[in-house]
């Protein structure tokens, strides 16, 4: 995927475009991200693949997270909505469905009631109004229950592991462990993770929810392990005509678990059409389209997806999400693992 920057006063944000659907879709991260390690973990490159299928996918790392520059301090609320508003612009997308994961959520919600305008629904999947419990808010662990795990949260910088409370993924296996551990230490450090964390604590947004007039879909699963389901709960129940749908399964992450089920209340919000029958998704070189075959040989020849377009009299966007689809068909994560594995494909 190619990476490119917006410019946010005097800061710039890294983003992709990936797919060429007739609905731009901004996917607004959590507390860290970055945007070309994502594509390493097969599990969330078939994620952002399935919302690329169906969408515009819009994608980016907030400022002092990723491949955005660096901050010395956690940034403004004002500062994080900017650095949306500028990837759109950049994006060239005057309107837009924003999904937010976790904290991301809360952001995407707050830019909604922000800039109307440039918000044409909402999504907001392991979200949250108020981070910490409080007055009839009884949702989410305590002050004291945070820093606790905030004080042995750094060493996932190694290990990879998650702090799941105790109920562990049954896909959080040892490679995956090993990405997220890398992915983390590429997004941000320890102490800046930890103090975007902090600042969430502090976050109470509940006097906004009345006033969210955009169709809104609120996602959650019934024992997320890290955001509590009475969060979503209370979501739906205080956002005008929110929608809510109810997942099984305790991960937080959207791409461990059931991915298809989130996926598919996405692409049936986004594009009204109801969600198709799943299909066993066939991997290896020969489940790979004549066209998607035309493509990876270009690819293995080390052409960029801009040559690849012309040769083929395509989009740059076709074929960043022929890609998508290639690796997520070939288990891999990257051109680079393409071009070294492509006598073994028969490329």
């Amino acid at each position: 995927m190619h990476t490119r920057y917006a410019r946010s006063g005097s800061v710039s944000i890294a983003y992709q475009v990936v797919g060429d659907g007739a609905t731009d879709l901004v996917l607004v991260p959590g507390f860290v991200s970055h945007v070309e390690v994502a594509w390493e973990q097969p599990r969330l490159a078939r994620f952002l693949g399935r919302l690329a299928a169906f969408s515009r996918l819009i994608m980016f790392d907030k400022r002092g997270t990723g491949m955005s520059d660096p901050v010395t301090d956690p940034p403004t609320v004002d500062e994080r909505m900017d650095d949306i508003r500028a990837v759109m612009d950049a994006a060239d997308s005057q309107r837009a469905t924003v999904f937010g994961i976790s904290e991301g959520g809360t952001l995407s919600l707050l830019f909604a009631h922000a800039h109307p305008q440039r918000a044409a629904a909402l999504i907001m999947y392991g979200s949250w109004a108020r981070r910490l419990p409080g007055p009839d808010y009884p949702y989410g662990r305590t002050a004291e229950q945070m820093e606790a795990t905030l004080a042995g949260m750094s060493s996932a910088w190694d290990t990879g592991e998650w702090w799941d409370g105790g109920h562990p993924s049954a896909d959080d296996d040892e490679h995956h462990r090993a990405w997220w551990a890398r992915y983390l230490r590429m997004s941000a450090s320890p102490a800046m993770a930890q103090k975007i964390i902090r600042m969430n604590m502090g976050t109470d947004i509940r006097d906004v929810l009345p006033l969210i007039d955009a169709p809104t879909l609120i996602l959650h699963r019934s024992a997320d392990s890290w955001i509590d389901v009475g969060h979503a709960r209370y979501l739906a129940e205080h956002i005008p005509g929110a929608q809510y749908v109810e997942l099984p399964g305790t991960d937080h992450r959207p791409w461990l678990g059931d991915v298809d089920a989130i996926a598919d209340a996405i692409e049936r919000f986004v594009t009204g059409r109801k969600t198709r029958p799943r299909r066993h998704t066939k991997i290896g070189p020969d489940a790979l389209s004549q066209r998607e075959r035309e493509v990876a040989v270009l690819a293995c020849h080390g052409q960029t997806a801009i040559e690849i377009a012309s040769r083929l009299y395509l989009s740059s966007r076709t074929v960043e999400s022929y890609l998508v689809s290639i690796y997520t068909k070939l288990g891999i994560a990257s051109k680079s693992e393409l071009i070294r594995r492509a006598a073994e494909f028969g490329l």
